[in-house]
């Protein structure tokens, strides 16, 4: 779709830039030491803190992503915000005091706080760069998807602009700015969230039978790039033609044209009594290179709507095929584990005080991510059911529904989202600087550097991360935000949940035990990802057919067997050398 950017978005859009901007020039005249760089000097309150967890983790695929999936296919986007809030049991019962007990800086302070290994501190520099690079991929899908209609800039300019900003943000303040971007992001995202679900409840759900919203439309992209929609050239000028927003009830109980304002009970009970049209995708290419594209309606039971199997990701749940059970179960368990293991949300702990700092932090994370979770539920179905979605973009989903409202809550809605990515990426970027001065050049490579050597050489890791970043927001930009966070948590859980649970409770783990395992499970889960089918088809252009060919992979997600592999191999290795370490604490 061709989306018009209105005058009001641009001014709240910019008024939410520079305030953001602000911050950071404002906190960077307090922030000379490394350990504020980095950690904002373990000052933050609790409170503020918790905040700006929901802020880290409430990234572009949790509101932009999520609600595109719930929005496309029903239950199934649920089923990631069931899993990301499901994973915070782990940070708050198994990691969050202990990790501020034992770390400084980075996630390797904490792995090698028993060791002073140089392997560790390799291994854990160069894991926390991976997941902060693969994570930020959907953060930069996001932002390019956001500027199009609120700015009517392509997603390659958006991704760009986003780069440019954070960069900013970083290379000015460190983890102070990003904190307090995160804690006014995270409380804004909530409350704006929950005004609009209001408003999806307040106006109900209304049946639309008419014939143009349920004709099949078809886009052809022909070789030379060019676009034709439903015969017409692509355009919104007199003999052109656009693709329509869709999304409709084609019935209601009784027989019912509208219901009225409903309460959050039974607007979820009404739907799944009703007919809601979903709109399935099918693609060809011909032999000369034309690619057809066809949206054809399929009225769908609401019952089906809101249970799980709707989505291409999980179409096999309700086909009972063994290898989409297994996605499904590895998608769910790398979503649990992965939480605990992301750098950006592990750094955070020490941006507090003390341990029962940490674990407050925690508890006011949860409860407010909760929330946030809940409201994902309405977002996604209120745009499912509002008319405003777009077939080409399922990540414009939420702001689309918001459009429908009126343009300043678009605006508004935008901007916050617009945030969520400045902070999101600010803290992974923040996470991958620190990996890169305080593990791998002053740990590994031993760089004798003073305090302001560090934050400068720490800025400047933050713009090559930052443009690693853009690069590869605009080569995935056609995949959902949501599905590429799947992947990043796979790879998190699968390189560093192993190493921090076994040090924290199993008394044999050794160094080399602990190095091995974040090697094995970041290539292994990295492997299985690129040799996998999904990516064959999204990201190396092949089709369906080819890359299910092709893939050396029997289902996309790696985490049911890479996050056991991490632990085999931690045991099995720290067996092996677990003498050595018990000869050298005998000679010493």
């Amino acid at each position: 779709m061709i989306h018009n950017p209105s005058f009001l978005s641009v001014v709240v859009f910019g008024i939410f830039v520079a305030v953001t901007l602000g911050l950071s020039f404002y906190f960077a005249a307090k922030t000379k030491s490394a350990a504020g760089y980095f950690a904002a000097g373990g000052q933050i309150h609790w409170f503020v803190n918790g905040i700006a967890f929901a802020g880290d983790y409430l990234s572009a695929a949790s509101f932009l992503g999520i609600c595109g999936t719930i929005a496309f296919f029903g239950y199934d986007g649920f089923l990631y915000s069931i899993g990301f809030l499901a994973g915070w049991a782990v940070a708050l019962f198994v990691v969050a005091e202990p990790l501020k007990r034992l770390g400084k800086y980075t996630f390797a302070d904490a792995l090698n706080s028993q060791y002073q290994s140089r392997g560790i501190t390799l291994a854990a520099g160069i894991s926390t760069l991976v997941v902060s690079i693969f994570y930020l991929i959907p953060q930069m899908v996001g932002a390019g998807s956001l500027i199009k209609p609120l700015l009517g800039f392509p997603h390659e300019v958006g991704v760009v602009m986003v780069g440019i900003v954070v960069v900013l943000i970083v290379a000015t303040a460190g983890m102070v700015s990003t904190t307090y971007v995160q804690f006014i992001k995270g409380s804004l995202l909530v409350l704006f969230s929950g005004i609009l679900t209001v408003m999806i409840l307040n106006r109900g759900l209304k049946v639309d039978n008419s014939e143009a919203a349920n004709s099949p439309q078809t886009m052809v992209i022909q070789a030379d790039g060019t676009k034709r929609v439903n015969g017409l050239p692509h355009g919104v000028k007199e003999g052109q033609a656009d693709l329509r927003p869709v999304g409709h009830i084609s019935k209601l109980p009784d027989g019912k044209m509208e219901t009225g304002p409903l309460n959050p009970i039974s607007y979820l009970a009404t739907l799944q009594h009703s007919e809601v049209v979903l709109w399935p995708k099918k693609e060809s290419t011909s032999e000369n290179g034309d690619k057809t594209i066809t949206w054809s309606p399929q009225p769908t039971p609401g019952a089906k709507v809101l249970r799980p199997g709707n989505s291409p990701l999980f179409k096999g749940l309700q086909k009972d095929e063994l290898f989409a059970r297994l996605d499904f179960i590895s998608l769910m368990l790398a979503l649990f584990c992965g939480t605990a293991s992301l750098p950006h949300i592990l750094i955070r702990y020490y941006t507090v005080k003390n341990q029962a700092a940490a674990r407050l932090s925690t508890v006011v994370g949860i409860g407010t991510i909760g929330i946030f979770y809940v409201l994902t539920l309405f977002l996604g179905l209120g745009a499912m059911t509002s008319g405003t979605l777009d077939l080409t973009d399922s990540n414009m989903a939420a702001p689309l529904l918001a459009k429908s409202f009126g343009e300043t809550l678009f605006a508004v809605i935008s901007a916050i989202a617009f945030t969520t990515v400045l902070g999101t990426v600010s803290g992974l970027i923040v996470a991958a600087s620190g990996a890169v001065v305080h593990d791998l050049l002053s740990s590994v490579l031993q760089w004798d550097m003073r305090d302001h050597d560090k934050v400068r050489i720490g800025k400047l890791a933050a713009v090559i991360v930052g443009i690693i970043a853009i690069v590869l927001g605009i080569l995935f930009k056609d995949m959902n935000a949501g599905f590429l966070v799947g992947w990043a948590f796979s790879v998190a859980a699968s390189a560093n949940l192993p190493s921090l649970v076994m040090l924290l409770f199993w008394s044999r783990t050794t160094k080399q035990g602990i190095t091995a395992a974040i090697f094995v499970g970041l290539f292994s889960s990295l492997g299985w990802i690129l040799l996998s089918a999904d990516t064959f088809q999204k990201v190396y252009g092949y089709t369906a057919e080819q890359s299910a060919a092709l893939a050396r992979v029997p289902f996309s997600q790696p985490g049911i067997v890479t996050i056991p592999l991490g632990f085999l191999t931690l045991i099995v290795v720290s067996l092996i050398t677990s003498g050595k370490r018990n000869n050298q604490a005998d000679a010493a």
